[in-house]
């Protein structure tokens, strides 16, 4: 209960986004696929050690993926930029907990409350069911926290640094760093992991967190940093 009144606290304290973000929600909403633990992905319970707040870059995800997320990608007045992926529980070594309790199909109510950030009904059931069964009870409860986090982050000027031909991973983060400095997230270069495709366009960006849900600097389980002088490309639409 505290860490999701102090996330709470932290979105009402925090500056605008720094990001155009156009989300006009359905009349109706499709009844999210299950999500439950397999033979490739079991339940499994470790302690936690850390997190992951994944903040994925839309238009790379709706490049290749238009008829599988419709509300995401296919227009109708909507605009993402960066968009919750989620927020996850990471162990203390190379395992991390999952599906850690039966999911609930989650409400109309739930849905509607989260969209915007998460844009896809499905995505919302996968992380509930996955990450947050094993750091909440209620689902309501997972998601304050992970939209609190979310909304404290600010954005760079995404098309200025798309226009750049010499874009570099390091320089990506010096500009993503600078877009916060002033605010409440305490972010550094150490905290931050910028994932790309193989062609090397941006596909998102993992913020790390201590177990207080305050942003830290990575630990070893959160994988390499990637090369810094890395070039790498921003696509504006899909």
């Amino acid at each position: 209960m505290r860490l999701a009144l102090a996330a709470l606290a932290l979105l009402a304290a925090a500056p605008a986004q720094a990001q155009l973000t156009t989300c006009t929600l359905p009349e109706s909403l499709t009844v999210p696929r299950t999500s439950a633990p397999s033979d490739r992905q079991p339940r499994r319970i470790v302690p936690i050690g850390n997190y992951t707040l994944a903040l994925s870059w839309s238009p790379e995800h709706c490049a290749g993926r238009q008829r599988q997320d419709s509300f995401q990608c296919e227009g109708r007045g909507n605009r993402f930029g960066f968009i919750l992926h989620g927020l996850w529980p990471n162990g203390r070594g190379a395992l991390w907990p999952q599906y850690c309790r039966p999911a609930q199909t989650l409400s109309p109510a739930i849905l509607r409350q989260n969209l915007c950030a998460t844009p896809s009904v499905d995505l919302l059931q996968h992380e509930w069911a996955k990450h947050g069964t094993c750091m909440s009870r209620t689902p309501g409860a997972y998601f304050d926290r992970a939209r609190a986090l979310y909304g404290a982050v600010r954005f760079p000027d995404m098309a200025a640094l798309a226009a750049r031909e010499d874009l570099t991973r390091s320089a990506f983060i010096r500009a993503f760093l600078a877009a916060n400095r002033r605010g409440t997230t305490e972010l550094t270069e150490q905290g931050l992991r910028v994932q790309l495709s193989r062609e090397g366009w941006l596909e998102e960006v993992r913020l790390c967190l201590g177990r207080d849900l305050r942003f830290a600097a990575c630990a070893r389980n959160a994988g390499p940093a990637g090369a810094p002088g890395e070039k790498m490309r921003i696509r504006m639409r899909p």
